[in-house]
Formats: structure tokens, sequence, C-alpha cells
């Protein structure tokens, strides 16, 4: 039993929480690799840190980004019976001699040498979709200085949300079995994960009602992010928008009073209201239409005693509404709130679900939440999140089977009814035990060709998995025949330095006997040879009207095997479909399924041109075709 523990009688854990605090401990046993733990915002993270601490056999030291998170936190342990300090500028307290220390991360940052004692077994990282690859940010900082005194330090995340934008998933491999984010992710393994529909299913979140609102929404279509412009169908999968651009739709919008009246009127039998404003002038002209006396305002230039004292008339209940910009999204906790009223466009899933789920919290009197969406969000809240941004404004999560050891990838795609009819995955995510995949060189990360930074103080055994080398999009070595990522520079087979397409082309180019095709168009035709028997031609067009062809047969089952290597395999859509047509017709009846390459390489024999080589995925510095009309 540890030191500090407390024959009190302690907070009972939900089911959910008890699994995760049992597959944290089990996996510390094993690993000093970072660790990550996913859990809804209202399932109750405090209550898991503070077991978690509760729990541990050295010092803890457990961070937020917030004071608010910090004192949640602490209150959560202190419901132990237990007692454990505070290092927080914002709440007035740097304390860190006790075994336990709740801490904000800029405080503690600051004092580093208070936490250099090497005592520390354990660092809890509240929200800890915050810890940013960059390794001068003020958590991987303190992760360092932690683990120069201790270099078997467990570090442990939480947080409802494993993304960031602009770089995807914050771990490498999830519990289930799969790859999801980049190999020099800092968080290794998500060790589990609740599911939000889970948890609305079982009853311990408040269900959210989507409603269409009646009146005239904002048209943020034409939007610009920091990373690219926004499509039409709603905000950008990744970077942020820019305040002024927002101001731009927002300020002075006709349609702010109807959207504002609507509310109030919905809220009539409602208990608490949050608004989320789109800039701080627009959250002005919004707080100018609530009525008086019952609505209050928070930005991020809000003194904190003031902050303090809205958000306690709020909890309160003596404000019905409380507007604010961005600043309430996490680390605010009012279960009463049963109305979100959604403003401004929301960057991605991550941020729609820390929105939304301010009003997820169970309370007495409260049955559901209203989520009131006046920008046009795209997000399904209850979406899986891909990890990628969507490439295309008509793609949605697909879900596509590995043909290699079935594994039941989630990719961005495109349906035609029950068909997968196009997706933009390119390696499957499945684990498999090292000896079922092809081998690759370990150290070596093969989508970049530059040596994968080695694994921190992980000298324990761990079962052998791997990522399943079955690539969806790949381009061959022209060495040694390995599929590589579409965008390494070095093979991962034999570290042979890849061709260039822009090589190739150019290559091409200069010679006599050899035909390039900026490809415009494919067309397909079931024709006869000279024997009468059936075959399949395809013919690709320039925007010159040149053309190179190519003949298939799929008769019998090895020409059909040919005919999937070396054509389905490159041309599919959605390749790794399980798609065998039989015969020419059947693959012109779906042609929706087929892409054209973008260059095609021909070489003259005798008086013929054979197709030599086919580009796909280019991006180089010659032009590609303009679409065929």
């Amino acid at each position: 039993m540890p030191a500090h523990a407390s024959t009190a009688p302690r907070p009972t854990l939900r089911p959910y929480q008890r699994e995760a605090v049992t597959r944290v401990v089990e996996y510390f046993r094993g690993s000093s690799e970072p660790a990550v733990v996913v859990l809804p915002t209202g399932s109750g993270k405090s209550l898991v840190i503070a077991e978690l601490a509760r729990l541990a056999r050295g010092r803890v030291l457990l961070l937020a980004h917030v004071r608010e998170l910090v004192e949640q936190n602490h209150a959560k342990y202190l419901a132990y019976d237990l007692e454990a300090d505070i290092y927080s500028a914002g709440l007035g307290r740097k304390e860190s001699g006790r075994q336990v220390v709740f801490g904000s991360v800029q405080s503690v940052v600051r004092s580093l040498h208070d936490f250099a004692d090497g005592s520390f077994t354990l660092l809890v990282i509240d929200e800890c979709h915050r810890v940013s690859m960059d390794e001068k940010s003020s958590y991987r900082q303190v992760i360092d200085v932690l683990r120069q005194r201790n270099p078997r330090l467990k570090v442990l995340g939480l947080t409802a949300t494993p993304h960031r934008l602009g770089e995807g998933f914050i771990y490498h491999r999830h519990h289930h079995g799969m790859v999801r984010g980049d190999e020099n992710c800092f968080f290794r393994d998500c060790v589990f994960e609740q599911p939000l529909r889970l948890m609305v299913k079982q009853g311990y979140l408040a269900p959210p009602r989507r409603i269409d609102a009646a009146v005239e929404r904002y048209d943020f279509s034409a939007l610009f992010s920091t990373s690219g412009p926004v499509s039409t169908s709603g905000p950008a999968a990744s970077g942020l928008f820019q305040e002024h651009e927002l101001n731009r739709v927002v300020a002075g919008n006709r349609a702010t009073p109807g959207i504002i009246a609507e509310v109030v009127a919905r809220a009539h039998d409602r208990l608490g209201v949050m608004l989320f404003a789109a800039s701080v002038a627009h959250a002005e002209e919004i707080l100018g239409y609530l009525p008086a006396g019952q609505a209050a305002l928070i930005t991020g230039a809000t003194p904190g005693r003031e902050r303090e004292a809205l958000i306690a008339a709020f909890k309160a209940r003596k404000l019905k509404y409380l507007v604010n910009v961005a600043v309430l999204t996490t680390g605010f906790d009012a279960p009463h709130v049963d109305l979100i009223a959604i403003l401004r466009p929301t960057e991605s899933v991550s941020l729609y679900q820390q929105v939304v789920g301010r009003g997820l919290r169970l309370s007495p009197g409260k049955t559901d939440c209203l989520i009131l969406d006046y920008a046009g969000n795209p997000w399904d809240l209850y979406a899986p999140e891909v990890g990628t941004p969507r490439p295309v404004s008509d793609a949605e999560p697909v879900q596509v089977e590995c043909p290699a050891c079935g594994h039941a990838n989630l990719f961005w795609g495109k349906r035609d009814g029950d068909i997968v009819i196009e997706h933009f995955g390119r390696r499957c995510q499945g684990l498999v035990p090292s000896h079922r995949a092809r081998p690759c060189a370990k150290s070596v990360n093969s989508s970049s060709g530059h040596r994968a930074r080695p694994r921190a103080n992980n000298t324990e055994s761990k079962p052998a998995t791997e990522q399943c080398s079955f690539r969806f999009r790949f381009k061959v070595c022209d060495q040694c025949g390995a599929e590589n990522d579409i965008a390494a520079r070095r093979c991962h087979g034999c570290q042979t330095l890849l061709v260039d397409a822009d090589d190739k082309l150019k290559e091409a180019l200069r010679l006599k006997d050899a035909r390039v095709l900026r490809v415009s168009g494919m067309q397909l035709e079931a024709t006869l040879n000279g024997r009468g028997l059936p075959r399949l031609k395809v013919s690709y067009h320039d925007e010159d009207g040149a053309s190179l062809s190519e003949w298939f047969a799929l008769e019998t089952p090895a020409q059909r095997g040919a005919f999937a290597a070396v054509f389905l395999r490159d041309h599919l859509r959605a390749p790794g479909s399980r798609w065998s047509p039989r015969t020419p017709d059947e693959v012109i009846a779906e042609q929706r399924r087929l892409r054209h390459p973008d260059f095609v390489v021909g070489r003259k024999v005798g008086r013929h041109w054979q197709v030599r080589e086919k580009l796909f995925d280019y991006t180089g510095r010659y032009r590609l075709a303009a679409a065929a009309s």
C-alpha cells in the first residue's frame, strides 16, 4: 500500500473509469513509453487522475494548462481524504514538497529546479493534445528535465480529443490493434478509449440534440484558414481562422438579431445557455441582443477576478446566458448547461466536440442538450476522427478492409450507395505480429528516409507487433522492387534513393523512341483480337489528341490475376477493393471505380507503341492536363 493511502471511503469509480486505471497500470508495468487515455468531456477524467495518483508508489506530478483544471483535479484527489500540493501562480500557491503535486505547466516550467530531484516516477498531463511536437515547448521541457533525473519516468496523457490541428493523431498505436498517428508521435500508445456514443447510450452523459436552425445562418464558406482555403462544405480540416476574417463575415451581419432572438426563444425552458462567438466584436454585439441582467461575456482579455465572478454567477444560475470567445472550450464545468449556440466555424471535429461537450454533463432536471449551429459546421459529434485533413470537400470517413491482414481501416473517401467508390488511404493502419509483416528497415522512417528518433528509455519486453506493410498506394523501387510510400525519397528496403518522377519524365522526353502523354482522359472499349477473343482496350489521351493503348485478356483466372496486379492495383480509385471483374464489359460497366494516370510513357517497339510506365499521384514541376470535358 502506498505511503499516502487512506482508509477513508474513496469515490466510487464507474466501470469504464476502473478499466482505464487498470489498463494504465498494466501498460506501465511493461513499458516506459508515453501513453494516452481518451475519455469524452464530462466522463470524469479528474477521478481517473486522482485514482492513478493514489495508486502510484513514487512521487506524482499532474499538469494542466489552465488553473481551473488544476483546481478541479486537486479537488477530486482531496475527496480521497488525502493531501496534495498545488503549484500554480494563478492560484497563488507554489508548493512542491508532498508526494503528489498538481501544477500548471506555465508555473512549473518557470521553476524546474523545484522538480529536479529525481523522485518523480509518474507525470500525468490533462488535455494532453496540447503537448506539441516541438521539443522546446513547455510540456516537453518539463518532461525532459524529469526524464534526465529518472530515465524510467512514466508519462500519461488524458484527453477527450487526441488530435492536433494540422498534425493528426497525437499517438502512434491504438489498443484495438491499429496505427493512428505518425511513427514519431510523442505518445506511443492509446491504452484505453471510451466512445462518446457509448457514454450517452449508457446514461453517463446527456444526449445532444442538434436542431436545424430556422433562421438565416452565417456564410463562412469563403474564409481562409492559416493553412489554406476553406471548402464550400464548411471550415477547413486544419488551420486556424484569422479573427479579422471572422469579423468580415459576422460584423454587423443582418442575421445576428434573428439568430439571437431564436436562441432566446428556444432557451425559454432551458437551464443554462452558452454561446460561442466568432470574435470579440461579434460577442459584444451578441451580448447587446440578450436579455439585460441575464447575460455576461468572457474573453481572453477579461480580468481574472471578474472572470471568476461571472463564472460563479453563471454556475449559481444568477445568469442564464454566457457568451465567450474560444476561452471556455476546456477546463470549464457547469453541468446545468443544456443549450449550446455555435455562432462561429470550428476548425476541426476535435474543437467541435470540446464545444458541444460543455453541455453533455448530467445535472438534476436536465434531459438533453440542445445544439444550435448557425455557422454550418460540417462535423458529426459521433463521427470518428480520420486523423488527416479532409482532402476534398465531399469526402467522408469510410471503412476500407485491408486485403492482406483484414484490418478495417478508416480513411477519407466517397461512397456510391453501399460501395466505397474512392478513398485516399495510403497504407494499412493495422498492427500485426512482426513475423506476419514483410521485412522493413526498423530504424528508418519509410515516409521520409530519415532515421527515426530513438524511443525514450524503453528496455522492457513488449509483444512484437508492427504496422501491416500493405500499401494501397505506393511507388516501386527500381532496384529491389519494394513498395514505398508515394512521398518517400529513399527505399525502405534497400535504402536506394528513389528515382524522382520528374527525372523519369525528363529522361523519356529526351528519347526519340519514347512518347510522353500528359493524360487528360482514359477510354475503355470491349474489342476482339485477331482470333475473335474478347479483349479490354484501354486508351489514354492527351490534350492534343495523341494516344497510347494497352490490351488485357480476362478469360482465365491467371489472366484476371494479371489484370488485377498490373492494372487494377494502380487504377482503382479505392485500391484494395474486392472487385474482380471477369469480362471487359464488366470493367466498362463499373469504370466509375477507375482513375487515369497523370502521365503515361510509351516506347516504340517495331511499328507499335507499348505502354511502359504510368505515373499516378504526381507532384512536380510539370503541368498536369486539364480535366477532359
